[in-house]
């Protein structure tokens, strides 16, 4: 709260003074025992506002007040298998040890191994030595954490200072001492949750953006992602922007949706349609940059593959469409906060099963 008066303080005292043209002031007549030259002041038709800078004047002829005016830190993406899921570049400690984390908004632990770690999965990635750096705290509380895929770690809790995209705060951190056998083949060394602090393994535990939030360090409390698909764009240019929204990845305005329940970034979806024809369907659903699926219940499942021509119920692989449909320009909509997002059913049409009858898995 401090931090917030402070910044709307001297946004407010900037505007005030870029209302009040100087020409149009009243010239002072009160002083006829001194003379001297009336200099005329104009305004710079050229001037731009910089609060950044405005702050850091500020702060370095007050010292004492020390105003924080925050800033953003961005990260790019490596996309994975295709579309399969997105990773980025974490520092830990001091000096910074580099870790490559899978951004997951279905879940808020941040973990990757600990140096005394010997499963197999811990081996193939890069592990946190704590010996080594100088601004690790031990924590001493007990950590673990299972995933929808069946996958898990556990291990123990620590505190060190966490860096993305330049955006530095003291973190807890679960340091994974067992992981399950899942994680060899996984790319990534471990998981960077962005989801609320409700849904941390061990509770009282705060989130990355809690603690940024709070220590003043983003400009804007917002975490913007933008995934890209191998189909659409070739894949590249993905990105994690922390404390802004990066306005080059879309057209148009944002649409803003509640959260219906914290934990996950849980939203209402008001319908599903195709070809611009409602299919009667709403729920609950999650927004998990954790995966590229979209995962429906049965009754929704049924409504959507309907009215796809080929589509089957496979009981192993579950609903399959043909790969054809990859070339497909029809649409399937959700509708959240009033608005539909359109997801390509080519997009649907994820993986070919291999056994050469020409059926994709949808997802």
């Amino acid at each position: 709260m401090k931090i917030t008066a402070l910044l709307t303080l001297a946004a407010a005292v900037l505007a005030i003074a870029d209302a009040s043209p100087i020409a149009h002031r009243r010239p002072h007549h009160k002083a006829p025992h001194h003379k001297g030259h009336v200099v005329q002041m104009t305004r710079n038709p050229h001037f731009k506002h910089n609060v950044k800078a405005q702050m850091a004047k500020m702060n370095k002829r007050y010292p004492g007040i020390n105003i924080l005016s925050g800033s953003s830190g961005t990260v790019p993406l490596t996309n994975v298998n295709p579309d399969l899921e997105y990773y980025g570049t974490v520092s830990v400690g001091t000096p910074a040890q580099k870790f490559t984390l899978d951004f997951d908004t279905g879940s808020s632990d941040i973990w990757f191994p600990s140096s005394t770690c010997t499963t197999d999965g811990c081996k193939k990635h890069t592990q946190f030595d704590s010996s080594k750096s100088s601004t690790f705290k031990e924590d001493g509380r007990s950590w673990q954490i299972s995933y929808g895929d069946s996958s898990s770690a556990s291990g123990i809790l620590g505190t060190d200072v966490v860096s993305v995209g330049g955006i530095s705060v003291p973190q807890t951190i679960g340091l994974a001492t067992d992981e399950s056998d899942q994680f060899g083949s996984s790319p990534e060394d471990g998981l960077f949750g962005l989801g609320f602090n409700t849904i941390e393994s061990v509770s009282g535990v705060k989130t990355f953006m809690d603690n940024a939030i709070a220590a003043g360090v983003l400009s804007q409390p917002v975490v913007s992602v933008f995934l890209p698909s191998v189909r659409r764009n070739g894949g590249t240019g993905g990105e994690y922007v922390f404390g802004d929204i990066d306005s080059t990845k879309f057209d148009g305005s944002l649409t803003y949706v509640p959260v219906t329940k914290q934990g996950y970034w849980q939203v209402a979806i008001g319908d599903i349609s195709a070809g611009g024809k409602s299919l009667g369907q709403s729920s609950e659903g999650i927004i998990d940059t954790g995966t590229t699926l979209i995962m429906v219940g049965d009754a929704a499942a049924q409504a959507i593959h309907g009215g796809i021509q080929g589509s089957k119920n496979d009981p192993q692989n579950g609903w399959l469409i043909p790969c054809s449909l990859q070339s497909s320009t029809d649409n399937i909509s959700f509708t959240m906060g009033g608005t539909p997002f359109n997801v390509a059913v080519a997009d649907l049409a994820y993986e070919d099963v291999g056994d050469g009858s020409g059926l994709c898995v949808s997802g």
